[in-house]
């Protein structure tokens, strides 16, 4: 069972080139001022929390740039935020060291720097080995732009890397799917995450649908393509660790680990969350307004809770639930409390959950229903 790690440090970078048609993630157009002026700012939020000590002494486990795009910005901005980062927080020796990219916005000598730099690991959207459905949902670049770049990226020195991929795509079929999987797995990706397709509101995805322009995801599909991924990945070699994350073993994330497991982490950049000794805090998800605060010397923080132990449990117990090998009860402190553990006697009932002694995970059929299961066991407390 994966146990929590260390502490971690994400940071958002907010922008893209351009916004695919199924994002609702906050981000911003890039331009280079901006971008400078972003850098800058994140810089100043950087030292305003190494300079608090709110991290402790222990150095950090990992650290994860995310997005938006975080390659949007030039390799010289990456490496002084996370040269920044070092200085403040300091930086265990086998540490993880994660950046998201597309494909298209980065080449040969860019990696390069990076990995000198100090990058460890590097997240590649690829979202399918298929130009057509690629095209449906405005996702910009190309099969072969991921093929090129993951060549390019080995000889850049980068032994870790992750590729993302989506099904349930408009017109995404069994075999173009199967195909999709295949193609990445002849890439020999250390670690691949895998997410079904989801329509949220406000997206181009959300209006095209609504206007028949496109098919809504199918679920009974979708759960289909989630069974041939196991069954396709397993067969290849890559264990399933969490509900949507495969890996080469001894590569599953350290970044999202954290998040499983209770572990503290710090979040910087605009909408960036954090938790941290039970108290969970979230930036502005507004780019002007996270600037305009620091350099006031403020902290861009806009909401801040301080989660009763009850609440805490719960977290722990819903977050730990993605691990395919589940949570301890212990672990999660849930035993503490009797609303708890009825609601995880009745989820057992349900065949949505299954006990082996301390530990509790979700079934086959949970898995299908983990948002189902995470409202219950977060409603629970309120009865």
């Amino acid at each position: 069972m994966l146990q929590a790690t260390g502490q971690g440090l994400y940071i958002h970078i907010p922008f893209c080139h351009q916004r695919c048609h199924f994002c609702a993630f906050y981000l911003e157009i890039h331009h280079a001022r901006a971008a400078d002026e972003f850098v800058a700012s994140l810089l100043t939020e950087l030292r305003l929390y190494g300079e608090r000590g709110v991290l402790g002494p222990t150095p950090l486990d990992s650290i994860y740039l995310g997005g938006g795009t975080p390659t949007t910005l030039s390799s010289r901005q990456l490496a002084t935020i996370l040269a920044t980062s070092k200085q403040m927080f300091g930086l265990a020796p086998n540490a993880e060291v994660t950046v998201e990219a597309h494909p298209g916005s980065v080449t040969r000598d860019s990696l390069a720097h990076l990995h000198e730099a100090g990058f460890t690991r590097v997240s590649f959207g690829a979202e399918s080995m298929d130009q057509t459905e690629l095209d449906r949902v405005g996702r910009p670049g190309s099969p072969a732009s991921t093929i090129h770049i993951m060549a390019v990226a080995r000889e850049a020195g980068f032994t870790n890397i992750n590729l993302d991929l989506m099904y349930g795509l408009p017109d995404q079929t069994m075999g173009s799917w199967a195909t999709s999987l295949q193609r990445t797995i002849d890439l020999a990706p250390e670690h691949l995450s895998c997410y079904a397709l989801t329509v949220e509101e406000g997206t181009h995805l959300k209006t095209a649908i609504q206007r028949g322009l496109v098919p809504a995801p199918d679920e009974e599909l979708q759960n289909r393509m989630e069974d041939l991924a196991e069954e396709i990945l397993s067969r290849a070699g890559y264990d399933r660790y969490e509900i949507s994350n495969y890996c080469r073993p001894g590569f599953a994330s350290r970044h999202n680990r954290l998040h499983w497991t209770g572990g503290h982490y710090l979040g910087v950049g605009p909408s960036a969350q954090s938790y941290l000794d039970g108290l969970r805090f979230g930036n502005v998800s507004d780019l002007t307004a996270y600037t305009t605060a620091l350099k006031s010397g403020r902290l861009p923080v806009s909401e801040s809770d301080h989660l009763s132990e009850e609440v805490d449990s719960c977290e722990r117990l819903v977050f730990g639930l993605r691990l395919i090998d589940g949570i301890s009860l212990e672990q999660t402190g849930a035993l503490s409390f009797p609303e708890l553990t009825q609601e995880v006697n009745k989820l057992l009932v349900d065949d949505l959950l299954e006990r082996n002694g301390d530990v509790v995970r979700l079934t086959t059929r949970g898995r299908r229903y983990a948002d189902t299961v995470a409202v219950a066991l977060m409603a629970s407390l309120n009865e």
